[in-house]
């Protein structure tokens, strides 16, 4: 069953967008701002060295029960330090792409160009994932990286003409790791498919748009549809509530791809939001009640919940992405603008920017 509807998604899906090439949703193409320090000199800094080994790194809730929601000091400073180069990166070209968004100065796209171009080369990233975590840092920088050069591939000042053979090395890259997420994350068994396989989906989908690959697009779509049909009528994901005290963390974790998925999805003329009765909108409802009020997450788990995760407005970030998707009451937008600008690296820099698009009900 899960098969013949995989195949009938397919062919929904590529009949829809056959006709047209992909597109990013209208914030990824806006030209940069031109501000009066966009000529001064930038030195690029020094490019994180290209990460050619094996995926092979410690989870930092090794030795959990099987909630995985116990964080274990030693693990967690050992996965932090072994994937150090990667993160690195990913805060590399985040930063160079929004100071040039910010500022219109070439000189940060010719930064994040060389260093991308590097990674390249050396096939960083490309070697097997030996484990989930390994699995989990490859699809992550995959989601900064096409969602970051999205912006410099759509801007309307085309300013990647300037490096022909440098774009063609890195999108060729990008596709490879591209199909190493699929081939890692799509087609899980259901009780394995939670906030990991969203994220790659979001990977995915940045990706296809970056290559211009339909069967990466339609791949996404079908891990984003799996999510849909897994929200209950509640507006919970039974995944993420596996995860006890940090069910309301984790639901706000994986509802940020699927937000951006949803996006991507309605850019390209496919309503994502009308999944399983509109699932999105009920996850988004609930976790949005449950910023202020999670007595209805600590219900159905019975445990209370640990909020430490909105002491770091990154983590809200996706809810400028959300106000694009539905019209948000003006409590919500209220609290958005006094914490304007929202970062988040992976989902591709400064969101207030990115999801400034037309609202729909």
């Amino acid at each position: 069953m899960m098969l013949l509807r995989a195949v009938l998604f397919f062919i929904l899906t590529a009949a829809t967008c056959a006709a047209a090439s992909l597109s990013p949703p209208a914030g990824f193409m806006q030209p940069p701002e031109q501000k009066a320090s966009g000529d001064k000199t930038v030195k690029c800094p020094n490019v994180p060295a290209p990460f050619t080994g094996v995926l092979d790194f410690p989870s930092k809730y090794a030795g959990s029960d099987s909630a995985r929601a116990t964080l274990n000091p030693q693990a967690d400073a050992a996965f932090h330090q072994q994937t150090l180069p990667i993160t690195d990166m990913e805060r590399y070209i985040s930063r160079q792409v929004t100071a040039w968004a910010h500022s219109g100065n070439a000189q940060y796209v010719a930064c994040t160009v060389a260093a991308l171009d590097q990674w390249a080369s050396a096939g960083a990233l490309t070697e097997r994932a030996n484990n989930h975590t390994g699995r989990s840092m490859r699809k992550w920088a995959l989601a900064t990286f096409s969602s970051a050069w999205l912006q410099l591939e759509y801007a309307p000042q085309h300013p990647l003409n300037a490096y022909p053979a440098q774009q063609q090395n890195i999108q060729r890259w990008l596709g490879r790791l591209g199909d190493l997420t699929v081939k890692e994350w799509h087609d899980l068994p259901l009780e394995r498919v939670n906030n990991h396989s969203y994220w790659a989906a979001w990977a995915i989908i940045a990706t296809a748009v970056v290559t211009q690959r339909q069967d990466l697009f339609t791949a996404a779509l079908d891990i984003y549809r799996t999510a849909m049909q897994q929200v209950d009528d509640e507006g919970f994901l039974p995944n993420e509530l596996r995860r006890r005290q940090r069910a309301l963390s984790y639901h706000n974790y994986a509802l940020q791809p699927l937000v951006m998925i949803a996006l991507f999805a309605r850019a390209n003329g496919i309503d994502a939001l009308a999944e399983n009765h509109g699932a999105l909108k009920r996850l988004g409802v609930r976790v949005i009640g449950g910023l202020d009020d999670a007595s209805a997450f600590t219900q159905r788990t019975g445990v209370a919940q640990d909020r430490a995760f909105l002491q770091h407005p990154t983590n809200l970030a996706w809810l400028d992405a959300w106000c694009s998707l539905y019209v948000c009451d003006s409590a919500l937008k209220q609290r958005l603008a006094s914490l304007r600008p929202w970062q988040n690296t992976r989902l591709g820099g400064d969101l207030s920017r990115l999801a400034g698009v037309a609202r729909v009900e």
